[in-house]
């Protein structure tokens, strides 16, 4: 295998961390970039800087773009990180010469699909900040590379492995304490997630890729999958307790969780209600049949194996005042959620 210098945005981050942990496993030296410190970090500079962007390309062979911002973010601020970040980092390789830039996206450029499994040539629907953001991001990574850059756009399912935290945090809260947690309706609705090691497997893919096979877009999700019923109940069942999932009215759950969302009581964001409430899962055939890609956990390995490293983690000093929620990585405050907890 040949030696790379692969530039990887967002190297303190979740994804970002563990690809780069992988590429030098693989042989490749790594060029991070970051606000925040980590192994890796070897630039420290914001996304959105053409100067420090320029300066972190130079020479590369190869740039991963992971950086990118929460749904739970301000507005603006989503707009701001995810799309200028993305012109700025995109731009600055394209200029620099770098043969590949991978822009990870994010399949809620789907927004809610009308169709499943939904394929790579569904449209893009966004119905908020956050997929509006993503949409725009992969439209100027088209507009390069309907130029003549070779620019891959990988958009996965919202992943899970070792890190995780967000909302998983508290179901895995709620299931170290002996409780049972709530599904909204029957909890019968198919949800794709993805496990952290399998998306790793799939950008390393891309990066290996010959060009024609690479320039493309691609799905990535698990390949076995059930119901969130079945998936939450695994993480209790391991808890012991014996506790179960509990069903609650769809119409009244959908409306409580609505307006405390509006009043900034609850983590929980709009396109996340409705995608709990309806079958949620993409076709992986294209990195299937070009890229090789097999995906080697389900949903349960993953939110399982997360899970697994939570409750190891716990037993370890953690700064409270770190946990900001401004990444995957932080458990998202509660809120007024946190008060349900007697009822179940």
């Amino acid at each position: 295998m040949v030696s790379r210098t692969v530039v990887v945005t967002g190297a303190a981050g979740m994804l970002g961390s563990h690809l780069a942990a992988r590429l030098r496993a693989d042989g490749h030296h790594v060029r991070g970039v970051d606000l925040r410190p980590g192994v890796d970090v070897a630039v420290s500079g914001d996304v959105r800087d053409p100067a420090a962007m320029s300066r972190a390309v130079a020479g590369a062979d190869a740039v991963v773009h992971c950086a990118s911002a929460l749904p739970s973010y301000p507005v603006a601020e989503i707009r701001s990180i995810v799309v200028d970040g993305a012109r700025t980092v995109l731009s600055a390789a394209v200029r620099a010469g770098v043969a590949r830039v991978v822009h990870i996206s994010s399949t809620a450029v789907y927004g809610l699909p009308r169709t499943v499994p939904t394929t790579e040539e569904h449209p893009r629907e966004p119905v908020d900040a956050y997929s509006a953001a993503k949409t725009a991001a992969e439209e100027y990574a088209e507009r390069l590379r309907a130029d003549g850059a070779c620019l891959p756009i990988v958009r996965p399912k919202t992943f899970l492995g070792p890190g995780r935290m967000g909302l998983f945090s508290m179901l895995f809260e709620w299931a170290e304490e002996g409780r049972n947690f709530p599904v909204i309706g029957r909890g019968d609705v198919r949800i794709q997630m993805l496990a952290l090691s399998d998306l790793v497997d799939a950008v390393t893919a891309v990066l290996d890729a010959p060009d024609t096979v690479a320039n493309d877009t691609y799905n990535i999700g698990a390949a076995s999958f059930g119901t969130l019923r079945e998936d939450f109940q695994a993480v209790l069942d391991a808890a012991g307790y014996g506790r179960r999932v509990v069903s609650v009215p769809s119409r009244p759950a959908l409306a409580l969780l609505g307006t405390l969302e509006r009043l900034r009581l609850s983590p929980v964001y709009g396109r996340l209600l409705h995608k709990l409430t309806a079958d949620s899962y993409v076709c992986i055939d294209k990195a299937r049949d070009r890229l090789g890609f097999t995906p080697l956990m389900s949903n349960q390995d993953a939110i399982l194996d997360t899970y697994a490293w939570w409750r190891d983690q716990r037993k370890e000093p953690r700064d409270a005042a770190q946990n900001t929620g401004r990444t995957s990585r932080d458990p998202w405050k509660q809120g007024a959620l946190a008060a349900a907890k007697v009822f179940f």
